[in-house]
């Protein structure tokens, strides 16, 4: 017999929603790859705290590491609300790498300064695709998700914001 076909969801995990086949798919979608980059830009951002270096070593170490907590925390709830929607959500380290839109940073050494304009853009990449992910759901009436997406949209923002002040203080000559 030929292996089931992944667009197939087994009846056991075909969780019922008023939303049409077509939205849960297609939102679904979107909340796979923005789970994708959750996990891609948690592992950098931890990456990022691991090897931060310099003289503001200790408040980059520390906002790093509270960034990154945040990052994972949206994880489960990205996943749940795919599965929510009566979709299958991700299972392993290379769905994440085929989805990811954030690129990976596998450098030696990486200046402060620049890990934290890296870290950035990404943030502001992810805000986009959140916003993209949001009109998507406005769409198809999915108050649901759009909901979370609007607090994720506010605390990526918020990581942009700091990331900016602390990138600018760097590389300033102030003391």
């Amino acid at each position: 017999m030929s292996k089931a076909r992944p667009d197939k969801i087994s009846h056991d995990l075909d969780t019922p929603t008023d939303l049409s086949k077509a939205a849960a798919e297609k939102i679904s979608a979107a909340l796979n790859v923005l789970l994708a980059d959750a996990f891609a830009l948690y592992l950098k951002t931890k990456n990022f705290h691991w090897h931060v270096s310099g003289r503001h070593f200790h408040d980059y170490h520390l906002m790093l590491d509270e960034q990154s907590d945040a990052i994972f925390a949206t994880t489960d709830q990205l996943a749940e609300r795919v599965r929510k929607l009566g979709a299958i959500t991700l299972r392993s380290i290379g769905q994440v790498a085929k989805l990811q839109t954030i690129r990976d940073n596998d450098e030696d050494y990486v200046p402060p300064r620049e890990m934290l304009r890296e870290l950035m853009e990404d943030n502001k990449h992810m805000a986009a695709a959140m916003r993209k992910a949001h009109k998507l759901c406005d769409d198809h009436e999915d108050s649901g998700t759009a909901g979370l997406l609007e607090t994720f949209i506010d605390e990526t923002e918020r990581r942009t914001w700091f990331l900016f002040e602390a990138s600018r203080q760097e590389g300033s000559n102030a003391a």
